[in-house]
């Protein structure tokens, strides 16, 4: 699979980003690309779906796996090719702004090259509606292309955390690969010893590595996520009374769940249902 688009660099523009290209390529285990210092003036995000591929640093092969990104900045040198023998599945975009390097460097995007995306579905979703955008209508409405390059680089800057290569990475990639269950398990009690056995960590490492990674702990992670579902509900089936979508998402007591949606709402469930 080979999907490309090459889009005209505007040397005058309105917008806070907008794409040089964007693509999404597979089973290409010769792709190999070199640019030396100074060859390509924009933001490039080279993502790994599947597969495996190395990225060459200072004179270091650095491997990139699934949910494993490279980003480079602006006129630096990049060096980064597949595996031949288990090609990689990757999708990239190539973008610019009058603003950005700021934006990036405050965020301090500008100390690491190699990235672990905590949560992946959100960002490849966004980078699928660019590029389509992209095929089907190249320039024409700059305004959306603007639009949906900022949410894949929104995606980015919210789930990116810097990839390690020691034993506590190991541990925080074991982590973040169990996100997506917890989110999809969250109504269910949530015991920490098994996650923290999931992992191959003590329950005392598994919240310190979980704090670091998402700036809350595992039972906010599950709080919101039981919350999140819990909304959806109200709104998909206005016949079911809260208390039975308070113990569906995990609460057995309806004051308790009144008392968390208030505090994350500023509203009851009831008062959300009417006003959406």
């Amino acid at each position: 699979m080979h999907r490309q688009s090459i889009l005209l660099t505007l040397q005058r523009q309105a917008y806070f980003c907008l794409p040089e290209s964007v693509g999404h390529y597979s089973r290409q285990p010769e792709h190999h690309v070199l640019r030396e210092e100074g060859a390509l003036n924009n933001f490039n995000i080279h993502y790994v779906a599947s597969g495996k591929g190395y990225v060459e640093i200072e004179g270091t092969v650095h491997e990139l796996r699934s949910g494993q990104a490279v980003l480079y900045f602006p006129l630096q040198r990049q060096h980064y090719y597949s595996s031949e023998e288990d090609p990689w599945d990757v999708r990239w975009v190539h973008f610019y702004g009058e603003r950005l390097h700021d934006y990036m460097i405050e965020r301090g995007f500008h100390r690491h090259l190699l990235w672990t995306l905590r949560q992946r579905d959100d960002w490849e979703q966004a980078h699928l509606d660019l590029l389509e955008e992209a095929e089907q209508n190249r320039m024409l409405h700059q305004s959306r292309l603007s639009t949906l390059t900022y949410a894949v680089l929104a995606e980015f800057v919210h789930q990116a955390v810097p990839l390690k290569k020691n034993r506590s990475g190991k541990a925080e990639n074991r982590v973040l690969s169990l996100l997506p269950d917890m989110q999809r398990e969250a109504c269910r009690p949530f015991l920490l010893r098994e996650w923290s056995e999931r992992a191959g960590v003590s329950d005392y490492y598994f919240c310190k590595l979980f704090k670091t990674l998402m700036k809350m702990t595992p039972m906010e992670f599950i709080t919101r996520s039981r919350l999140q579902m819990a909304k959806q509900w109200l709104l998909e089936h206005p016949d079911r009374n809260i208390g039975q979508i308070a113990e569906d998402a995990g609460y057995p007591s309806v004051s308790y769940f009144n008392r968390q949606f208030m505090a994350r709402e500023n509203m009851t469930p009831t008062e959300y249902r009417k006003l959406y």
